[in-house]
């Protein structure tokens, strides 16, 4: 399942933040404890839930396509670690309005690396 189409096609932009194993982490267990809590608004919670697979497939995409994430990484000079989640407008405002978010995972999501 996922949400409904989205009226303002500037909303599905996905757009990369490059984040860090522990930014990765911290917002993993931030959107699982989310989904874990009962009352969740239903939207919320598929915007949730594409957060998490995009983790995932952040994590896949660097195993299957390394090269143009390695250039970026030398070209800017940051960690091994440091891989892009693309997340949507509506992706990043549910990972944001989220209270449990760490204020280290909320900067790199905001002030820090997105393209």
């Amino acid at each position: 399942m996922s949400a409904a189409p989205i009226e303002d096609p500037t909303q599905a932009v996905l757009v990369p933040h490059w984040l860090g194993a522990v930014d990765r982490a911290e917002m993993q267990r931030t959107v699982q404890t989310a989904l874990g809590t009962p009352l969740l608004h239903p939207v919320l919670a598929i915007h949730l839930g594409d957060v998490l697979t995009e983790l995932h497939v952040a994590a896949a995409r660097e195993l299957v396509w390394p090269a143009p994430i390695v250039r970026v990484r030398q070209a800017t000079g940051w960690a091994e670690d440091v891989v892009p989640v693309r997340l949507s407008a509506a992706e990043l405002a549910s990972v944001l309005s989220l209270p449990g978010l760490g204020p280290v995972a909320r900067s790199a999501l905001t002030a820090g690396r997105s393209a």
